[in-house]
């Protein structure tokens, strides 16, 4: 692994965390129906905090080997995705478009994890707790939009 390559992957990742900071939940996210099973809000920082760090590393493994073309897209278009969904979720308030989003977000997903695992199992392996992350995030948001179809 190529740490000036890690160090790309992570300023990508820095840069959708940027958009936690910019658009933060707030008093209208509190406001909100949640279900039970919301995760706490101190969860959040902790586990985006370790996902970009898996995200930054598991990247960086694909990026130099040859055949990466659509384990690096999709890495690409997962964190496209996940730098708008805060914005349009946390900023524009629009719980549906968000659905939208975390969607296209969930399959480029499990597109990255899988290019990714073929072509290094370390890479995909520590990417696996993700898309359970991933998943809990799409559920969370499908479970807030019916709460509060407002």
């Amino acid at each position: 692994m190529d740490i000036w390559v890690f160090f790309i992957f992570f300023a990508a990742c820095c840069a959708a965390a940027a958009s936690g900071a910019l658009f933060p939940t707030g008093d209208w996210y509190k406001s909100l129906d949640k279900p039970n099973w919301t995760p706490p809000d101190w969860a959040f920082p902790i586990a985006w905090t370790i996902f970009y760090f898996a995200l930054a590393f598991a990247g960086s493994r694909v990026a130099t080997l040859p055949d990466n073309k659509f384990a690096v897209s999709f890495w690409a278009l997962h964190i496209a995705l996940n730098t708008l969904w805060t914005p349009v979720f946390f900023g524009a308030r629009n719980l549906k478009a968000g659905m939208v989003i975390i969607t296209l977000m969930w399959i480029a997903t499990v597109g990255m994890i899988f290019h990714c695992f073929v072509l290094d199992q370390i890479a995909g392996i520590v990417l696996l707790p993700y898309i359970g992350w991933v998943t809990i995030a799409g559920v969370l948001n499908f479970s807030l939009m019916q709460r509060n179809p407002q």
